[in-house]
């Protein structure tokens, strides 16, 4: 393994009981002070292989390097652990302690003097904006709140990896940019980062790196400029006055002939064309719709986003899938007994 990655998985497997393969055998690297993210829909194993890296899960099969440590070795947990930080959705807070008291005891755990982690505690409510309700139970924080302490908590011993599992979901869009100023404020520090989310815009915003992951497999790997240019084409999307009588499918029939056409695939806004030159194509897309009787509510020409390369990749789009929820992560938090599934 790359000495050079602080961590390294290979032919990384997760069956559950009941032979539901989480994880069918992964691969991937992350490199030193790297900002790295898993996309991917509820359900696609996202969870799964974070809690594994975290030392939370057990594996089934394959291999895992973490801080240049190997989970195959016996004593690599506690080692492994000491390395990473990790904030898996406020499993782990304290509502009846006040923010402080909550800092100050994660520090006192991780092994801090007293006066050193009562000094870390005030560094990080600072950090997340949290100074004048460190005294408020925990309970009381509300939404942004709750997952910028939990933030914190994850930072208290200083870790060279920070693990965060979809750490704004639920969030509205001023605490989501909050979270996003502190996670870039800690990557320009040097600190390796390892997120996983569904939402594109997230990902797209904050990571160097990201793996899109479906059905327990890496489908597409790279950048995301790089992953979007890879496309190569535009995209049109086309919407109908009308859904019925099986329209779409027949507009997706009659322009899926035309040369300038690469490819095309329905989703449950309508119709996404990929084509060559949307200049030239969008008009005679247009056109050609009209002269087959369809009437045209709505066409936009855009470039490939990530959410079109999923669609590529898996034939679906994240937000589709993300309604039917995450059962793997499901049977984890009743594995470990962590509560009723978000």
């Amino acid at each position: 393994m790359n000495v050079e990655n602080i961590i390294q998985v290979q032919d990384l497997v997760k069956v559950y009981p009941g032979d539901v393969k989480a994880l069918a055998g992964i691969d991937f690297s992350v490199g030193r002070g790297e900002f790295f993210g898993f996309l991917g829909p509820n359900g696609a194993g996202k969870s799964t292989t974070i809690k594994i890296l975290s030392t939370l899960l057990k594996k089934t099969s394959g291999r895992v390097r973490v801080a240049g440590f190997d989970l195959e070795d016996s004593s690599s947990s506690m080692k492994i652990r000491r390395a990473i930080g990790f904030a898996m959705q406020e499993v782990g807070l304290d509502d009846l302690s006040s923010g402080r008291d909550f800092l100050v005891m994660q520090g006192l755990l991780y092994k801090l003097g007293r006066r050193e982690a009562k000094s870390r505690a005030e560094e990080l409510l600072e950090l997340v904006g949290l100074t004048d309700v460190a005294g408020r139970k925990v309970g009381t924080y509300l939404g942004g709140m709750r997952r910028r302490i939990d933030l914190a908590g994850a930072l208290v011993h200083r870790p060279e990896i920070l693990f965060l599992d979809e750490p704004t979901t639920g969030l509205d869009p001023h605490s989501r940019l909050a979270i996003w100023d502190h996670l870039n404020e800690l990557h320009g520090e040097g600190t390796t980062i390892l997120l996983t989310t569904q939402m594109m815009d997230e990902a797209d915003q904050l990571c160097q790196r990201l793996a899109i992951i479906d059905n327990g497999l890496i489908v597409a790997e790279g950048a995301p400029g790089a992953l979007k240019d890879d496309m190569g084409d535009d995209v049109v999307r086309i919407s109908l006055t009308t859904d019925g009588d099986g329209i779409y499918e027949k507009a997706q029939s009659v322009i899926g002939r035309q040369g300038y056409v690469t490819g095309s695939l329905l989703d449950e806004e309508g119709l996404v064309v990929h084509v060559q030159d949307a200049d030239a194509s969008a008009p005679a897309v247009l056109k050609l719709l009209i002269e087959n009787d369809m009437e045209v509510a709505r066409l936009a020409v855009a470039r490939p986003t990530l959410d079109d390369v999923f669609l590529k990749h898996t034939g679906r789009t994240i937000r589709a899938d993300n309604a039917d929820g995450d059962a793997y992560d499901q049977t984890f938090r009743q594995t470990m007994g962590v509560g009723k599934h978000r």
